[in-house]
């Protein structure tokens, strides 16, 4: 199957031909008419299918279609929600491409930065609104943003949005948009609270799934090295010797461990950069330019940070320190491999966390192949008192996170609930 199979509109087809896209993915072609259609769809997907394109492709062809590039006084016709600043960029740059020769105009929302060039940008009038919710909710508090007009409405990364404790902001916007319209709902994990909000949001759905989160791409190679905690900087550096290793990822658990990891590598000669939620807006959207541009070697992530980051020939991610939900790793190794092109991931593992390896290689049903040629391998070796009281200060940490967690999601089911009765 091609693009053209798809029965897309000449300007769209010559947009996809300039970004050197030659098939669809899957997603992209199940979705894809079932938004041509006009149906609701819930799709599951995880991050490096293509559906950012499975969505934008249909909405721009249904807003050409329907002459709204010709209207002079522009009303936001389609909304299209992400839970990160970094992921509503990408959505934008996106439909900014294959709106390429149209004449559509779409405008991106996030908070962390000054508002002003996003209500100038708004005051000029738009079609297209990528946005964050806080800072959508903000401009129409203010009067900037009216969504009452909206035609098409996509909620994206559903799951990371409840994650991040976004269930009421999304319930308010939806309380604000107008009943007929067309809706779409992605996720990369549908648990039973995704599919309680996608029932608020939907009608009569069509369902796509693809690529369960249990799995990752058959096209990413997938190492572990096992070693000692004091050893994994040597690691690191050893690893990096390899010249091949050009442009990499890397994730950290905390944004205190990536700092501490940018510092080391610095003091190599090594660029690299970190990207996480104490830096500032220009901060991380300058890393990751660079990043893209070839000017930095290496970016050093936390989990929440690089959920919205899309590199589409990255190659090489590096787990340095092992997630302790399985899930998170599918997810991480998911930034390379994308859309059919090859990726290689290497975890190094510490004896702390061999169990989560084993929890990861029960997920995905496969053993993780283990490097041999290991200048620093993992031994028995007692830890020292301070490796003890870190691994302690760190059990205590995760456990209490685990808590807080299953506490707000508690929380919010039962908020959720009074709020349905009433």
């Amino acid at each position: 199957m091609n693009f053209e199979d798809l029965k897309l509109i000449e300007p769209i087809l010559k947009a996809l031909k300039d970004q050197n896209y030659k098939e669809p993915t899957e997603i992209q072609a199940k979705s894809i008419p079932l938004v041509l259609s006009g149906d609701d769809v819930l799709g599951s997907a995880q991050t490096g299918t293509g559906k950012t394109a499975a969505f934008a492709i249909p909405i721009l062809q249904h807003l050409v279609k329907g002459e709204q590039n010709h209207q002079k006084n522009r009303k936001i016709s389609s909304l299209i929600v992400t839970p990160t600043r970094e992921l509503a960029i990408q959505i934008e740059e996106n439909f900014r491409a294959y709106s390429k020769y149209t004449k559509l105009k779409t405008t991106v929302i996030f908070g962390g930065v000054s508002q002003h060039g996003q209500t100038r940008a708004l005051s000029n009038g738009i079609d297209i609104l990528v946005a964050t919710p806080g800072r959508l909710l903000d401009l129409m508090n203010q009067g900037f943003i009216s969504i009452n007009a909206v035609k098409y409405f996509v909620l994206d990364e559903a799951d990371r949005m409840l994650d991040m404790g976004f269930i009421h902001d999304i319930k308010k916007i939806i309380a604000k948009l107008p009943k007929n319209r067309q809706s779409l709902f992605f996720s990369a994990t549908m648990p039973q609270n995704i599919l309680d909000l996608s029932r608020q949001i939907l009608v009569n759905p069509e369902k796509v799934a693809v690529n369960a989160v249990s799995s990752a791409a058959d096209t990413i190679q997938q190492y572990l090295y096992t070693t000692n905690k004091n050893n994994k900087k040597e690691l690191l550096l050893h690893i990096l010797k390899d010249s091949k290793l050009d442009q990499v990822l890397l994730f950290s658990r905390t944004k205190h461990g990536a700092d501490k990891i940018v510092r080391n590598l610095k003091k190599k000669n090594i660029n690299c950069a970190a990207i996480h939620g104490d830096r500032n807006q220009n901060q991380r959207q300058r890393a990751l330019k660079d990043f893209k541009d070839g000017k930095i070697r290496m970016l050093v992530a936390t989990d929440i940070a690089a959920r919205g980051i899309d590199i589409s020939k990255l190659r090489y991610v590096i787990n340095y320190d092992i997630p302790n939900e399985p899930e998170t790793y599918v997810h991480r190794i998911g930034r390379c491999g994308r859309a059919g092109e090859e990726g290689i991931s290497i975890s190094i593992c510490e004896p702390e966390e061999n169990a989560y390896i084993r929890d990861i290689e029960k997920l995905i049903k496969q053993k993780l192949k283990i490097i041999s040629s290991n200048p620093f391998p993992q031994t028995d070796q007692p830890m020292t008192n301070a490796e003890k009281k870190e691994f302690e200060k760190q059990k205590q940490k995760r456990k209490q996170e685990f808590f807080a967690n299953r506490n707000k999601k508690k929380n919010q089911k039962k908020s959720g609930f009074k709020k349905y009765r009433k």
